[in-house]
């Protein structure tokens, strides 16, 4: 297939997609052993949400909910799978056609890895590695798809030495030109699939064994110097289908804008404070877990949970008070903002009054008694209660700049969303589940309410807009968690409607206005539809 050759377009389309997996594979492979950030597939998708407008992130995260970033991963495959098909087909006219469509894709790739805000020179290698993997690739399908013997002429060849078949020299309808070989071609691209997934199985798999995760089986936690508050016997009803008090690890929710979670090495973490304070501070993971640790139960919840959604949860968290290390560093008096950064670039701004009026805002190393998961911030994030995710809970936190709101703006700011995010009342029905089927009887209607720092007073439910009845609450440890809630329904047949709303501690009951998530937190009454046979 040089440049007097011609083979079938399938046959160019399915070279270029084995080339093209064989590049990502290798890429991929090349990641795990440098580092998982480093894949060119991931760094072109967090580019793209970086620089999608406001109105396409709002969509995605409408539409897609917390498979917004697989979703954006299988687009981006989708798109590389299309140019790879297109750079085959090119390749059938003239090889250096289809290695300059690679070659294109590759400095795109590499440009979106290096312009990461925690790029090293290292990882220009996973991009560089598969432009040279996908390259000879390419050529060696091509070649093997030209066969052993004669070419099928190019068009201006075609004009002067007429092929059997046709008077104008083309081949025959349906048939393959004289110098294409099927079966070559098939089984290069068997070897090529078969490279391309064990070297993105080999590199995921290297990427999970890395250092980090090593350091974080080896860190063994102190004990706390202020530990919580025992949990109360009341405070888990133990009802099927109720999010149990404590939300473990594993089913707590995870949203953040990295589409791989950073691998951020404990004995190379350094957590800086500057900007507005008297004396900056640097603190490293050693010195931090040899502070005094305060233990506290403390429940999160992300700003685009929808009424009624499942992006909260509750845990106990171990830290060192935020307000602690600020003090050392000396606040100025004109302060308002403490703008933390990501290992992966991503900013926040945390209100200094909310941090520092005595709640239990901590730098959290460990989550609900075992070291901080990598997907929720190992080696350290923030966690402060009564503020939305965005605005105060930094996961893989490396930097804190002490400064002011109208000098600074946080990553989601000019993407359209409040610079500050107090959490509203919500509260929820767990059981029954809305679209379900109950038995006509006695039933239990139950759920979760929350208000970070000020408390849960009351719950409220009423069915078919009737009278709204009191349910009964959990015993809480504080006001800093969620609060389980029931009530006992005599259901009757027909279809029913539900509704609940909750009371804080301030004397505040939710309103029934619907708002959504964008810019500061849903509100609403969280209503279902059940039927009763």
């Amino acid at each position: 297939m040089q440049r007097n050759e011609m083979a079938p377009a399938w046959a160019g389309a399915l070279a270029g997609l084995t080339a093209g997996g064989v590049a990502l594979g290798i890429a991929q492979l090349v990641a795990g052993l440098v580092r998982p950030e480093a894949s060119p597939v991931l760094a072109v998708g967090d580019s793209v949400v970086d620089l999608s407008p406001p109105p396409v992130v709002d969509f995605a995260k409408e539409t897609f909910g917390v498979y917004d970033k697989p979703v954006l991963i299988a687009g981006v495959l989708v798109v590389l799978a299309g140019v790879a098909a297109a750079m085959g087909v090119l390749a059938r006219r003239r090889l250096a056609y289809g290695l300059l469509v690679l070659g294109g894709f590759a400095a795109i790739g590499l440009l979106a890895v290096l312009t990461r805000p925690d790029a090293g020179p290292l990882d220009a290698l996973p991009a560089l590695a598969g432009l040279v993997a996908g390259s000879w690739t390419l050529a060696w399908l091509v070649r093997r798809a030209a066969g052993r013997r004669g070419a099928w002429p190019s068009a201006g060849e075609r004009g002067a030495r007429p092929t059997a078949g046709t008077p104008s020299g083309e081949p025959p309808s349906g048939a393959e030109p004289a110098g294409f070989d099927r079966r070559r071609l098939l089984t290069g691209v068997a070897g090529g699939v078969v490279v391309a997934g064990a070297a993105a199985v080999l590199g995921r798999q290297f990427g999970e064994r890395q250092a980090v995760h090593a350091a974080r089986a080896g860190t063994a936690l102190p004990r706390p110097t202020t530990p919580a508050r025992p949990i109360p016997a009341g405070a888990d009803l133990r009802i099927s289908g109720l999010s149990s008090f404590i939300t473990r690890n594993a089913d707590f929710y995870k949203i953040d804008t990295a589409l791989i979670a950073p691998q951020v090495d404990p004995n190379e973490w350094m957590l800086r404070i500057h900007g507005m304070v008297d004396r900056p501070v640097e603190v490293t993971y050693a010195e931090l877990l040899r502070m005094p640790l305060t233990e506290a139960d403390v429940t999160l919840a992300c700003v685009s949970n929808e009424v009624g959604g499942e992006l909260v949860g509750n845990a106990r968290w171990l830290g060192v008070r935020m307000p602690d290390l600020l003090r050392r560093a000396g606040l100025q008096a004109d302060a308002d903002m403490l703008l933390s950064t990501s290992a992966d670039g991503f900013t926040c701004g945390t209100p200094v009054d909310v941090v520092m009026d005595g709640r239990d805002a901590l730098f959290a190393v460990a989550m609900n008694g075992e070291v901080l998961p990598v997907d929720h911030g190992f080696p350290v994030r923030q966690v402060v209660p009564g503020l939305y995710g965005y605005v105060s809970a930094t996961k893989w936190v490396v930097d804190i700049k002490v400064t002011r709101f109208d000098r600074d703006e946080a990553y989601w700011t000019p993407r359209g969303w409040s610079a500050k995010g107090p959490i509203k009342t919500q509260s929820r029905i767990d059981v029954p589940k809305a679209g379900g089927s109950l038995k006509a009887g006695g039933t239990t209607i139950a759920g979760v309410a929350w208000a970070q720092h000020k408390g849960i007073d009351a719950v409220e439910v009423r069915v078919d807009r009737g009278e709204w009845r009191q349910a009964t609450l959990a015993e809480v440890p504080g006001p800093d968690t969620w609060r389980q809630w029931s009530i006992d329904w005599d259901a009757t047949p027909g279809r029913h409607t539900l509704e609940v709303r909750a009371t804080d501690a301030t004397g505040y009951t939710q309103t029934e206005r619907q708002a959504p998530p964008a810019p500061d937190g849903a509100t609403g009454w969280h209503t279902l539809t059940v039927e009763v046979a």
